[in-house]
């Protein structure tokens, strides 16, 4: 009996050291599970942040080539250019000194995306102001022609017998002195104007000037046309048809904006309000002022 009763005992105590045992297991095993998990989790971070590091680098070099492509005349803007190089060389630096911190690399990203924005814009000032040249030597090429015509037409004239009639036509072209343009802001429902020379505030652009006295001219009804070329070579008008278009010098254009007068051989203000199909952009805009199929004034407005 008191063997059996010493059996039963160490039965226990082997089955209490086994759980022990199992218990001890279980909790090591657990723990190494946990360990292993949280290792594998810190690997696959490491590497996503090496990837995004090789994403933001890939980007960088990309926009540093465009932005050595960007070339200009202006000088305040290619000092701008030469800034923006250096930054991004020093992005690049970043990039490669901090490749496993995550929060460089996430500024980073930022900064590439505000890089990137602002070249487009300079991408658009280039081409503007490119377009702008090309219109203006245009422009400059076509007067000269003109000059050098008009000195022709001049010189046979004077030699001609209707040289008088000719000089009194042109005596009685009339002249559009003191031309203004403005950038105009509507407000209160259209009952009041402010002038503004930002373009992303402009409802209109107002041309305003003073036809001289002119007593030799025909007296009566006029109508005065406004052309106006925006900062990228296009013609401002409500729509591209024959509808829009008028004479001047030989050559057509189309209008921005017509006022009909009744021109009585005295000074007269004139005013005329021109607006665009679409939104005005910053530059410079070439103003034209047209009547009785001729030029009679020209100005510019600059729009920030």
């Amino acid at each position: 009996m008191e063997n059996n009763q010493k059996e039963k005992s160490n039965n226990k105590l082997w089955i209490i050291i086994s759980a022990v045992l199992l218990l001890g297991n279980g909790t090591f095993i657990t723990l190494w599970l946990s360990e292993r998990g949280r290792a594998n989790t810190e690997v696959v971070i490491k590497e996503q942040v090496i990837l995004d590091r090789d994403n933001v680098k890939a980007e960088l070099l990309e926009l540093q080539e465009e932005y050595a492509t960007l070339q200009t005349n202006d000088k305040a803007m290619q000092v701008e250019l030469e800034a923006k190089r250096a930054e991004i060389a020093q992005l690049l630096e970043q990039a490669e000194k901090h490749k496993d911190d995550a929060y460089i690399i996430s500024k980073l990203r930022k900064e590439v995306n505000t890089l990137r924005k602002i070249m487009k814009h300079y991408v658009h000032e280039i081409d503007s102001l490119n377009t702008l040249n090309q219109t203006i030597i245009a422009e400059k090429n076509k007067v000269a022609a003109d000059l050098t015509a008009e000195k022709g037409i001049t010189s046979k004239l004077s030699k001609d017998k209707d040289a008088l009639q000719s000089t009194v036509n042109l005596g009685s072209i009339l002249k559009a002195s003191q031309p203004v343009a403005q950038g105009i802001k509507v407000k209160s429902g259209g009952k009041k104007e402010v002038e503004t020379e930002k373009a992303s505030r402009v409802d209109k652009i107002k041309v305003s000037f003073v036809l001289g006295e002119n007593k030799i001219a025909k007296s009566g009804g006029r109508t005065i046309y406004v052309r106006i070329v925006s900062p990228d070579g296009k013609e401002i008008c409500k729509s591209p048809d024959s509808g829009n278009m008028f004479s001047f010098n030989g050559s057509k254009g189309y209008y921005a904006g017509r006022e009909d007068i009744d021109y009585r051989n005295e000074e007269m203000p004139v005013s005329v309000y021109c607006e665009s199909p679409n939104e005005f952009i910053p530059g410079k805009y070439q103003v034209t002022i047209g009547c009785d199929n001729v030029i009679i004034g020209e100005t510019s407005l600059n729009l920030k």
